[in-house]
């Protein structure tokens, strides 16, 4: 799953993700979800969340639980 729909991303669950700074070289960091902001349902760059570490960034890959 590429992390574009919020329905698929929950609370907890290991995502990569991509962070501002990192966003013209493509680096991922991964992390588990602590909250998810992005209200829209879709985003067609990817749902932004806030990782457990603080780290935010939109969502690339979704890893699993």
């Amino acid at each position: 799953m590429d992390g574009k729909s919020r329905s698929d991303i929950k609370t907890g669950i290991r995502v990569s993700i991509v962070l501002k700074k990192d966003q013209a070289s493509g680096k991922l960091t991964q992390g588990r979800v602590q909250a998810i902001l992005t209200n829209s349902q879709h985003h067609p760059h990817g749902i932004k969340v806030q990782l457990e570490n603080g780290s935010i960034g939109r969502v690339k890959e979704i890893i699993g639980e």
